[in-house]
């Protein structure tokens, strides 16, 4: 697997989303909550007057702390239409992915073995690949 990744921390955790999906990485200034919604959706936010739902991935994994950025980057993806942005500790550079994907170990717990995809090496060690649409679909008491 040589994929390009845009590599990131999501819940103390170094992670990667596949680049190929990544529309754009920033930083969010303002969210407008949505009444009624899960908690690991925090609202909308705006980018170049289109609404993007902003998705905290820490929550959407289960954990109970929410997103810690205090700068609050996200990368954005789209999925059927519809713009999201992802909420992440942290965002770094583009890194290529240097092994083929493998098991997530046991221990990282169930948010991780439900959302990722794997475990890949990169020039930075070892990640775990975030399935998007699993993140979207948050915790699985509300994914059901």
């Amino acid at each position: 697997m040589n994929d390009l990744l845009l590599m990131c921390t999501i819940a103390g955790r170094n992670a990667a989303i596949p680049a190929l999906r990544v529309q754009t990485v920033l930083e969010i200034d303002s969210i407008t909550p949505i009444p009624g919604t899960p908690d690991f959706i925090c609202g909308l936010t705006p980018l170049r007057s289109q609404a993007l739902t902003v998705v905290d991935c820490a929550l959407a994994l289960g954990f109970d702390e929410p997103c810690s950025s205090p700068d609050r980057r996200a990368a954005v993806v789209e999925i059927d239409g519809h713009l999201y942005a992802l909420l992440v500790d942290s965002a770094q550079d583009v890194s290529q992915a240097e092994s083929d994907l493998v098991a997530i170990p046991g221990g990282l717990g169930d948010g991780w073995q439900r959302a990722g995809l794997g475990m890949v090496e990169t020039e930075n060690g070892p990640v775990v690949l975030v399935d998007i649409e699993k993140i979207i679909a948050g915790p699985p008491a509300l994914a059901a």
